[in-house]
């Protein structure tokens, strides 16, 4: 019922929000008479920070159109290379006429980022992306709104996740003889699962896996968003955060957990942040400060656009993640598509190199959780584990922003560039790349 009265309530609200956008547009307009009125742009201002406050935000798109190889300009395509029923395997394919960018181009590394399902869209990585592209051929995982897939499609589980995640690198290996794993905050687990169950088979496994700032132990350091999973009940959850999608939407019936209510726990960990942002947005106008202003409605239009989780899936995260904590305790068995059980063992992992990176602020994912990687995984000798933090980065810092780009990424380039088997590539390179820069002894993985 809660979803059916938000649907209302939003609808009963758009046509207020679309008079608040056209008559903020009337008291800026100089063509207008509004326009000239006494505290016209003190008006206009209001009625601009009604209209995002009541608007509906819908999916941002990437955008990405062009990125700058070593100074020249290369086009970007942006396709899906496989659909599945909750997901997009998502390909930006570059394109240049220079002969030595396209041979350049041809000689990188096949990244595959494997981006959260856990609230906010694939696109809040598109920092991440852009920055990526000027280095490697990039993959992203661009998970759907459950409540836009019909019910015919079956359910989503956290194994159906794992095993996405093994066909997609599947097909990267396919196209490319290998490649390179990025995950980043939620992924991390599923994606340590999907290797994991590979190395047990036998598998060919990444050259690379790359994990920031994830829970793979949430039991160190735990955040108020772990402590919230562990203290409550699976019941808890069941009961009331998990309701059926309207009717209005292609997946009526959909068991979910919703979007808006995502939306709720993000504004409530820090509403003092998000108040003092919005007014400082009223303000930006009252001085023209379009830039900033500008900025807000750039990060706003990400931060509230929002995605429903398919109920089966969140679940199963609460109870696997953060109240069983069957990765670490060796405890996970996983359904894969043939139906056959097998037990997830990061031990098996023996041929991939791993990374782990996190925020030294990061209130999502404390210290240590992701790091807890390298205990599990056993099986990779010592040299061909790094560990590093990132000073004064926060969650979104570590992927996204300038600490991401001056700082973690250069570290990221380097450990995928070490560990990529430049001989099976069409055109062999004669010199070596660069070593990954050295991780500061305070920051290396403890041995």
């Amino acid at each position: 019922m809660l979803y059916q009265i938000y649907e209302t309530q939003r609808s009963l609200m758009e046509p207020f929000a679309d008079f608040a956008q056209a008559a903020a547009k009337l008291y800026t307009n100089p063509l207008s008479p509004l326009g000239h009125a006494p505290m016209a742009q003190r008006i206009s201002a209001g009625y601009d920070l009604i209209y995002r406050l009541g608007k509906d935000y819908e999916k941002p798109v990437f955008g990405i159109q062009k990125v700058a190889v070593d100074g020249v300009e290369v086009a970007i395509h942006e396709r899906i290379e496989i659909d599945k029923p909750f997901c997009e395997l998502r390909r930006f394919k570059r394109f240049s006429d220079d002969p030595a960018t396209l041979t350049k181009l041809k000689n990188q590394p096949a990244v595959l980022i494997v981006a959260p399902l856990s609230g906010h869209y694939a696109t809040l990585l598109r920092d991440t992306v852009k920055t990526m592209l000027k280095d490697h051929k990039v993959y992203i995982t661009d998970w759907k709104n459950a409540r836009l897939v019909p019910t015919s499609e079956g359910e989503f589980h956290l194994d159906d996740y794992v095993n996405y995640v093994q066909e997609f690198i599947h097909h990267l290996q396919k196209g490319y003889g290998n490649c390179h794993v990025i995950s980043v905050c939620q992924p991390t687990v599923p994606v340590l699962a999907a290797v994991s169950l590979m190395a047990s088979r036998g598998e060919t496994t990444p050259l690379s896996m790359t994990m920031m700032g994830g829970p793979i132990d949430a039991r160190k350091s735990p955040t108020a968003v772990n402590n919230l999973a562990m203290n409550k009940s699976y019941e808890w959850f069941e009961n009331n955060v998990i309701y059926r999608v309207p009717t209005s939407f292609p997946g009526a019936g959909r068991r979910v957990y919703p979007g808006f209510l995502q939306h709720t726990g993000f504004v409530a960990m820090n509403p003092d942040r998000h108040a003092t942002s919005h007014y400082d947005y009223f303000k930006d106008l009252l001085k023209g400060d379009d830039a900033s202003a500008e900025a807000h409605r750039k990060f706003y239009d990400e931060y509230n656009a929002v995605l429903d989780m398919d109920a089966d899936y969140y679940l199963d995260t609460i109870k696997t993640v953060f109240q069983d904590f069957k990765l670490v305790n060796g405890t996970w068995d996983v359904k894969g598509v043939d139906g056959k059980i097998e037990r997830v063992r990061p031990q098996d992992i023996s041929a991939t190199a791993l990374l782990t990176i996190e925020g030294e602020l990061d209130d999502i994912s404390g210290s240590g959780q992701t790091e807890a990687a390298h205990d599990l995984c056993t099986g990779i000798v010592r040299k061909e584990q790094h560990h590093v933090e990132i000073k004064g980065a926060g969650h979104y810092g570590i992927f996204s922003g300038r600490r991401w780009r001056d700082t973690t990424y250069p570290l990221v380039k380097s450990f995928i560039l070490e560990h990529h088997a430049l001989d099976e590539m069409p055109q062999p390179v004669k010199a070596r790349p660069p070593k990954a820069k050295p991780v500061p002894k305070t920051a290396a993985r403890r041995k």
